[in-house]
């Protein structure tokens, strides 16, 4: 039997050949791409230090490679089938995202590689959405694009033949791999014929621009592809520099001297021309769904981090309204800096306050003798490295504020939870992971590993309030 090939590698091929796909379909990507590139490499020439944190962490490898995407589903079985596809390439669900809470008709979740070594080779992610028709007001509308939606098929009946095989098999051949990632693009790649009528596109567009989005249309077009900068704000201030047009403001914290969670930008989506399929012969349109978003992914937050970041955004929004045209968005960002003031600033502040998750690593050729006192006193004496933990996952608020952006509009929306993890599991039929259970796991056993490399096992016991 051929050799087994390893997910990370399926993993690769398909992301670089869904990054060639997206440019070739949508040009201003890899314009975005050129700079954030630019951006990149003047910020690692101007900081020494950050290049060498980098590099040391294994992040520096993965830069150039990195990227997440995005698509929207309609159905139940679209996303079991998804979760299947996603498990070839080494991605599980990660996160439960209620995007009810900003006027969004779905939740979410991020398929993405969960073990150390794989995030290390390629962190591919995919924030898969599954629209919510129950939702929607008009119900007899609902009902009707549940029909339209139970008549499409969005994968191909070989890329479906193939995951059954890598289930069976535990994985792919090299031949099988490639013919996976050929088949695995089509349920991605846009088309312009739309499967609906004008009258119906309008209906929908109507009630929700983002659920005609899903059901218009064959599958769920890729609707973009994020790479990720050293520095947002740069990318932010060269977008019109070279022709593009960004969003009003950076979704997620203000700039800092240490990096939290996420922060994001984007271009306005592209308006597409659309065929509809029209009784009396095929009518021309437009669609708008497609951007280019950027990221600048910052150290993970412990519970009482989070909790914090999450009051602070609360208060800054409830302050200050950004409008549908960007209105007000000088102020946002005023009052941001200001409310983010009570967050701690540098790593060893947030590591000190608990704030953050860090990944622990005995220092080259470090040699301790006798019992150290504490982790601070190795940590002191540059025999114990604390490395910040990158935050690999999503924001629910920034990824409506994105969405938002993408249906043509900068508006903040403030709407009442209707989360409803259990249905979206029932559906992808899996539980989704627990991201803080992650950076915790990896937070204390590289803490273990690195006291068993120093010769301190016995400080381990005692820091359950580290782990």
């Amino acid at each position: 039997m051929a050799e087994i090939v390893h997910s990370d590698t399926i993993r690769t091929m398909f992301s670089s050949a869904m990054s060639d796909m997206y440019r070739k379909e949508v040009p201003q990507y890899g314009t975005l791409i050129e700079l954030v590139n630019d951006v990149n490499e003047a910020v690692l020439a101007a900081n020494p230090e950050l290049k060498n944190r980098l590099a040391s962490t294994g992040e520096l490898e993965r830069l150039d490679v990195e990227r997440h995407g995005a698509i929207r589903l309609g159905t139940a079985e679209e996303l079991f089938n998804i979760r299947r596809m996603f498990a070839v390439m080494g991605m599980f669900p990660v996160g439960y995202y209620d995007l009810s809470v900003a006027g969004l008709p779905v939740h979410s979740t991020a398929f993405r590689p969960i073990k150390e070594a794989s995030l290390a080779r390629n962190p591919f992610r995919v924030f898969t959405s599954l629209i919510r028709l129950e939702l929607l007001e008009d119900q007899d509308l609902a009902r009707d694009a549940a029909r339209i939606l139970s008549e499409r098929q969005i994968l191909t009946g070989r890329a479906l033949e193939l995951i059954a095989i890598a289930e069976k098999n535990g994985g792919l051949t090299q031949a099988e791999m490639e013919e996976f990632v050929k088949e695995a693009l089509e349920t991605f790649r846009w088309h312009s014929d739309a499967t609906v009528t004008a009258d119906t596109y309008k209906r929908l567009n109507d009630a929700h621009r983002l659920i005609a989005d899903v059901v218009s249309f064959r599958g769920p077009h890729i609707n973009h592809l994020t790479p990720r900068t050293l520095d947002i704000d740069a990318v932010q201030k060269g977008m019109p520099e070279r022709g593009i047009a960004p969003k009003a403001i950076v979704e997620g914290p203000p700039r800092r001297q240490a990096d939290i969670l996420l922060r994001q930008t984007s271009f306005k989506a592209l308006e597409e021309k659309i065929l509809f399929s029209d009784a009396a012969g095929c009518e021309e349109g437009t669609h708008t769904a497609r951007f280019g978003e950027i990221e600048q992914r910052g150290v993970a937050l412990k519970p009482k981090g989070r909790n914090l970041y999450d009051a602070l955004l609360n208060k800054t929004r409830q302050a200050v309204i950004v409008g549908g045209k960007g209105e007000g968005a000088t102020s946002y960002e005023a009052e941001i800096e200001e409310q983010f003031k009570a967050f701690a600033d540098g790593f060893d502040a947030l590591r000190r306050e608990d704030l953050a998750f860090f990944r622990y690593r005995a220092a080259p050729n470090a040699l301790e003798n006798g019992n150290a006192d504490s982790i601070e006193a190795l940590i002191a004496s540059g025999a114990l490295i604390a490395d910040p933990q990158v935050y690999e996952d999503f924001l629910p608020v920034s990824a409506a504020g994105i969405f938002q952006s993408n249906l043509g509009s900068d508006a903040q929306s403030n709407y009442s939870e209707k989360a409803n993890q259990s249905a979206f599991e029932e559906a992808l039929g899996a539980k989704v992971t627990d991201a803080v259970r992650l950076y915790a796991e990896t937070e204390s056993e590289s803490l273990k590993t690195a006291l068993q490399t120093l010769g301190q096992d016995h400080l381990f016991e005692s820091l359950s309030n580290v782990a």
